[in-house]
C-alpha cells in the first residue's frame, strides 16, 4: 500500500471485475454502516464487467441501445457506462468528520482526478454546466475522460469517480453519457498515454492526503463545480 494513507481509512483495490450490483449493494450497506459507526470509512478501486447505470436524473431516450444490463444506481446524474479499462473510485466518507460541505466534496474529488491526470502528462479541467473531467481530444474538441456520481445519506457519501484509461470507446455509443450529446467520451490510450491499473491507482493515492485535506474546509464560493 502507498505510504502516508490514512490507516483510519480502508484502502480496497480489487483486481478482479465486480459486477455492478454486488457493488452497489456493498455500497450500501456500508454506508449505513459507517453512518451507524460500526465500519470505517472505504475508499474502494474496481473494475466492472460492461453496465449502464442510470442515475436519478435519467431520462429513457438517453438509452440509445441497451446493449448492456442496466441498472438503476441511485445516484445523482443520468446514464453513465462503466466497463473493462475503466478505473472506478467508491468514495465513501462520513463528511459530518469534515467540513460537511457536499459541493467541496464534489469539487475536491474531481480535483484529485485532475490532479492525477497531470501526472500523466494530460491536462483536464471542471466545465462549468457539465458535471464531470473534461480534456481536449486528438481531435481538439472537449471530450470526457471521466465522470463523477454521488449519492450522500446520512453525510455519509457513496459512488465516486470514474476514469478511462483504455475502454472500448464504441460502448459508450448505447446512451447519451450523462445526458451530454454534443461532446464525445476519450481515454488516456486514446490521448497516446499507456496506463495500466496500477500504475494509475499508485499515482492516485499519493495524492490522497491532498484530497482529505481539501475536505476540511468549505468549497471557495468562486470555484466552478
Amino acid at each position: 500500500m502507498i505510504p502516508g494513507l490514512d490507516p483510519a481509512i480502508e484502502w480496497r483495490r480489487d483486481e478482479a471485475q465486480v459486477p455492478y450490483r454486488a457493488a452497489l449493494d456493498f455500497m450500501t450497506e456500508r454506508n449505513a454502516a459507517i453512518a451507524a459507526g460500526t465500519a470505517p470509512e472505504l475508499v474502494w478501486l474496481l473494475e466492472h464487467p460492461p453496465v449502464y447505470t442510470a442515475g436519478t436524473s435519467a431520462a429513457a431516450d438517453e438509452l440509445l441501445d441497451p446493449r448492456f444490463e442496466v441498472v438503476e444506481a441511485g445516484r445523482g446524474g443520468r446514464y453513465t457506462y462503466h466497463g473493462p479499462g475503466q478505473r472506478v473510485g467508491y468514495v465513501l466518507l462520513d463528511l459530518k468528520r469534515r467540513a460537511r460541505d457536499v459541493r467541496g466534496f464534489v469539487h475536491a474529488m474531481e480535483g484529485w482526478v485532475i490532479a492525477t491526470l497531470a501526472d500523466f502528462g494530460v491536462e483536464s479541467w471542471r466545465s462549468e454546466g457539465r458535471i464531470g473531467i473534461w480534456t481536449r481530444d486528438i481531435d481538439g474538441r472537449e471530450a470526457k475522460i471521466g465522470a463523477i456520481g454521488v449519492r450522500i445519506r446520512r453525510w455519509v457519501t457513496m459512488h465516486g469517480f470514474s476514469v478511462n484509461l483504455n475502454p472500448d470507446l464504441s460502448h459508450f455509443g448505447g446512451i447519451v453519457p450523462c445526458g451530454i450529446d454534443e461532446f464525445g467520451v476519450t481515454s488516456l490510450a486514446r490521448l497516446g498515454h499507456a496506463v495500466d491499473m496500477p500504475t494509475w491507482d499508485e499515482a492516485l493515492l499519493k495524492r490522497a492526503g491532498e484530497f482529505l485535506a481539501a475536505l476540511e474546509r468549505p468549497c471557495p464560493p468562486q470555484e466552478t463545480m
